[in-house]
């Protein structure tokens, strides 16, 4: 993935709304983002591949081609981070998009200060992940092993294709040990922004490392909710 441009992070919106479109083309342009905008799901998939964005903003009901299979084929070759819109509110919906690789999901209707706020939390995440990592201590070959540099958790010879928030979650979770780490904590720290009660966004992440630690078949350690505390990443069978 190219470096951030920290002075204008580029921005590519794919937004068959007109009205909305036009709208987030022109306030993330005054707020010093440089914006590419298209309305087609086909075309923002060629524009994707072709050029190099810090954040891709796409709707889920796009003409050509829709915004989940936008991003399932994107995946399949780029890491950019992509933030999802749409006014589908089911569970399942948000769901598949963290699965596919989705890096966050804004529900429409919103404002143009909450998506400025996602985006620059966005490039916060990223900037972060670019820092140089120290040196690791060299684990078992029966443990997990964290790569900072892909980005992605092995156990044995298989990766669990963590995106990279749900890498962050996790290797914050590992390096606190058994400290219960609280939602607001984590939002603030991994997402890199403020905890709101209806969003749903961590609990996402949290249901997708759990299932992919599973489907590598690594079962030593889990990620545990301790009701009304928070989260904490501990032996499977210990009681929290």
């Amino acid at each position: 993935m190219a470096p951030i441009s920290v002075a204008h992070p580029r921005i590519l919106s794919i937004e068959d709304d007109l009205v909305l479109g036009a709208y987030v083309h022109e306030h993330l342009g005054n707020c010093g983002f440089q914006v590419t905008w298209c309305q087609n799901g086909q075309e923002g998939l060629a524009i994707a591949r072709q050029q190099a964005f810090d954040v891709v903003l796409m709707d889920i009901l796009l003409p050509g081609l829709n915004g989940l299979s936008v991003l399932t084929a994107l995946r399949k070759s780029h890491s950019t981070p992509v933030l999802l819109m749409s006014a589908l509110g089911a569970e399942s919906d948000r769901i598949n998009g963290f699965r596919l690789g989705a890096d966050d999901y804004l529900p429409k209707p919103f404002s143009m200060v909450e998506l400025r706020v996602r985006i620059e939390a966005i490039l916060r995440r990223v900037a972060l992940d670019c820092r140089p990592a120290p040196a690791p201590i060299a684990p078992s070959v029966d443990s997990l092993r964290f790569d900072d540099e892909c980005g992605d958790v092995c156990y044995g010879e298989h990766a669990a294709g963590l995106t990279r928030s749900e890498y962050r979650l996790l290797e914050t979770l590992n390096r606190n040990g058994d400290e219960v780490l609280s939602k607001p904590f984590l939002y603030q720290h991994v997402l890199q922004r403020g905890y709101a009660a209806h969003d749903r966004s961590l609990d996402m992440h949290i249901s997708q490392i759990r299932r992919k630690l599973k489907v590598i078949g690594y079962t030593e350690r889990e990620v545990r909710t301790v009701w009304g505390k928070g989260y904490v990443l501990s032996a499977a069978d210990e009681m929290v």
